[in-house]
């Protein structure tokens, strides 16, 4: 091909992309979403304690953790040499053969002690303790009297609780559903499906309609059941193509319309209202989940990596970032993601631009 060929393709190729360029650049642009710094705060650094209130916002970052409000400022701050549980409502520090253990609501003061031996774990203003032996758990009230004891011969492998119902699944493939103020059994069933029965994540909805799970080796499976006159049925369920060996999250959305569940290399999402089920790639161990007005927002850890995963109410993966932290939480409110790394706690507003 001669020069002059060649310089007179090259001529038409670069008006022909040009036209594409401006006739696509001439269509609206879809809206982004921007990620807009709001504040950083240094919990390591010495600072002024302020009045806590009901609307703070709970850190625990290594062996510190303590409170703060929306707008950056420490309301409580504490360091612990062992171990330690924390909600919205009170925190306890405690060690391995801890017994009569003192509980503090948000501004330092005693609220109470939790007459009995074993790991405290607050639910809000729930408070647990898991017994000594793994297989049995008591509810005390929020002076820590004893309020009700359940006890089992089968190790405890998942956990879930709100307002109205307690939900405990067992290293046998068993789960039993608890009514929360009394205690009462209320329902008891096994998913199955597996040739190795074993409970790995649950949840329960608030109204107790509604119960998922993953459970079971040798065709581990995703189950949702819906409960009928007290009866399990099984409206959905998905084996997984590889399989976990850990104790992993499954969660509800507030709107109960979407449940959660993480399994191999994913993040499972069922609607429960469209039957319609979505899945995300991810590489890693899901540790908290956490919901504000438009999204909702998923915590994952490998080794010293972390990364949030940004979904939107539509179960659209909007994005996600990643950082090195040795330590890690997220909380959210209405338009904000607060992300803790390390010593440090940022404040970060979501909006549409």
């Amino acid at each position: 091909m001669s020069t002059k060929k060649r310089i007179s393709l090259y001529i038409c190729l670069s008006l022909s992309i040009l036209i594409l360029y401006i006739f696509l650049a001439a269509k609206p642009l879809t809206k982004e979403y921007q990620y807009i710094p709001n504040w950083q705060i240094n919990i390591s650094m010495p600072t002024t304690e302020v009045t806590s209130s009901k609307d703070n916002l709970y850190f625990k970052l290594g062996q510190t953790l303590g409170y703060f409000s929306e707008n950056g400022e420490i309301t409580h701050y504490k360091s612990f040499p062992s171990k330690a549980a924390i909600s919205p409502n009170y925190y306890a520090l405690y060690s391995s053969n801890a017994k009569d253990i003192p509980f503090f609501d948000t501004n330092g003061n005693q609220a109470g002690i939790i007459h009995a031996e074993g790991y405290p774990m607050f639910d809000e203003n729930r408070i647990f303790v898991f017994l000594p032996g793994g297989t049995s758990f008591a509810r005390f009230n929020e002076k820590g009297e004893l309020v009700w004891k359940n006890e089992n011969i089968s190790p405890i492998t998942a956990f879930s609780t709100n307002k109205n119902f307690t939900a405990a699944g067992y290293a046998n493939g068993q789960i039993k559903v608890f009514n929360t103020e009394t205690g009462n059994l209320e329902l008891a069933f096994e998913p199955g499906g597996s040739d190795f029965p074993i409970i790995l994540g649950l949840d329960i909805s608030t109204d107790g309609k509604y119960i998922a799970s993953l459970s079971g080796h040798n065709r581990q499976r995703f189950v949702l059941a819906k409960i009928e006159s007290k009866q399990p049925k099984i409206i959905f369920h998905n084996f997984m193509k590889s399989e976990l060996s850990r104790r992993t999250l499954v969660y509800f959305s507030e709107d109960e319309k979407n449940v959660f569940y993480n399994f191999d290399n994913g993040i499972g999402i069922y609607n429960i209202e469209t039957e319609k089920q979505t899945s995300i790639p991810v590489n890693k161990k899901i540790i908290s989940i956490e919901e504000s007005n438009d999204f909702t927002f998923l915590l994952a850890k490998k080794d010293k990596e972390y990364t949030v995963y940004i979904v939107e109410k539509t179960n659209i993966l909007e994005g996600s970032f990643s950082f090195t932290a040795e330590t890690a939480f997220i909380n959210a409110t209405d338009d904000t993601l607060y992300i803790g790394k390390d010593s440090n706690i940022s404040s970060v507003k979501l909006q549409k631009s």
